[in-house]
């Protein structure tokens, strides 16, 4: 019985099973924008009809709130020809969130262009930066006088502010962690608290404690007091989260190499959460720098330079944006928003410094720790070297000759 040769891999033919389609991996397919559009224009046209001529409807909220919810409705029955059950509620659900957010975005957008349309005529001038309102009123014009003095208050109280709370909050997001018990969890209970506290109450504490009570005058110490308040539970809560997230096998694989438990806090478990630890600062000084209740209990208002925050009045953006806006004067009132302009300017400065300095991720080090990591490697091998001992001196073989011959 012969058998046949075999034919070679090459030679084999592949086919294809006929009619199939190549599966697309693309979230969003033409169905589901049709859908998008198709319920809002029909939302639109429906609502239009019953403002205009059903219904003694009115105002524009109203409009857009009836106008949303028939956009559901229409959504989730043009998908429901297509999908199932669990699928249109995923789809619903997912344009929920997805509105939800675009309402934030154009609400903050709208917040940015409308501060800066009303500040237009004040940011132009470079006076506006250099100068401050010692020698300028309500009724002179804008190429005199400027916020110099609040942007140097701003400076100096947020950072003595940051350098209050940051030590601290960090310190008790690693005791919150690190030492669990009941008095841990009573802190956590305090912090989750504070974190809900109105700033006029922060205000009014370091008011009442530090001014009346010690007889410090108001000043921009007093007013990095009040920010510290409010910015601390923040600082704390959000670094308490990150902690929290870091794995717990990194923290198991350095005790099992006998390292102690702070300094296994100090070398893994902080490095490992730097971006989130950063990102816990940036909210704190978020909620500290805008605030204007507690700079307004404590810090006093001045139209000069103030560079010393122990004594004397120091006022800030917020503060200084409060005070301008209230007067009945046109070109007050562009300096308040052009104040505005120029707090959202160094917020967002802020952020990016911060960003910068902790964005990169767990073991990513910078060209300058590189250099210390390879110059410290160096001395530990230098150092072994010098350590090891001199290695023996060869032993000498051992002769097997007995004299005998073999023969």
């Amino acid at each position: 019985m012969t058998l046949a040769p075999e034919r070679p891999a090459a030679a084999v033919e592949r086919t294809q099973p006929a009619g199939e389609r190549r599966r697309s991996t693309h979230l969003m397919r033409a169905t589901d924008v049709y859908a998008l559009l198709g319920a809002a224009a029909a939302a639109l046209s429906v609502t239009a009809l019953l403002f205009t001529r059903l219904l003694p409807f009115s105002g524009a909220v109203g409009f857009l709130v009836v106008a949303y919810l028939l956009f559901l409705g229409l959504y989730a029955l043009l998908v429901s020809f297509d999908e199932n059950g669990p699928a249109v509620r995923d789809r619903l659900a997912a344009v929920v969130v997805q509105s939800l957010g675009l309402v934030m975005v154009v609400a903050l957008g709208f917040v940015i262009v409308f501060t800066l349309w009303q500040g237009r005529k004040a940011l132009p001038h470079l006076n506006f930066f250099t100068e401050d309102m010692a020698k300028a009123g309500p009724l002179d014009p804008l190429s005199a006088g400027g916020i110099l003095h609040a942007i140097l208050g701003t400076l100096e109280q947020i950072t003595i502010a940051l350098a209050l709370t940051v030590p601290s909050g960090m310190v008790c997001a690693v005791f919150l962690n690190e030492v669990p018990g009941r008095f841990a969890r009573f802190v956590r209970t305090v912090v989750e608290a504070m974190t809900a506290l109105p700033s006029v109450v922060a205000g009014l504490f370091v008011y009442a404690t530090v001014i009346l009570a010690l007889g410090l005058d108001r000043s921009g110490l007093a007013a990095s007091l009040a920010l510290a308040v409010m910015m601390l539970p923040i600082i704390i809560r959000a670094a308490d989260v990150v902690i929290r997230l870091v794995p717990g096998t990194l923290r198991e694989a350095a005790y099992a190499l006998g390292t102690s438990r702070w300094r296994t806090v100090w070398h893994v478990v902080l490095p490992t959460a730097r971006s989130g630890l950063t990102t816990s600062v940036i909210l704190g000084t978020a909620r500290g720098v805008g605030e204007t209740s507690p700079v307004l209990l404590t810090a006093g208002f001045t139209a000069e330079i103030n560079g010393d925050p122990l004594s004397g009045p120091q006022v800030s953006l917020p503060l200084a944006t409060f005070e301008f806006v209230k007067s009945p004067e046109p070109t007050m009132i562009a300096r308040g928003f052009g104040t505005a302009a120029v707090l959202m300017a160094l917020v967002l400065v802020l952020f990016v410094i911060a960003r910068v300095i902790g964005g990169r991720g767990p073991g990513q080090l910078s060209r300058r720790q590189e250099h210390r990591r390879v110059l410290a490697s160096r001395r530990d091998a230098e150092r072994f070297a010098a350590r090891s001992p001199e290695p023996p001196a060869p032993a000498r073989p051992i002769s097997t000759d007995t004299g005998v011959s073999d023969q």
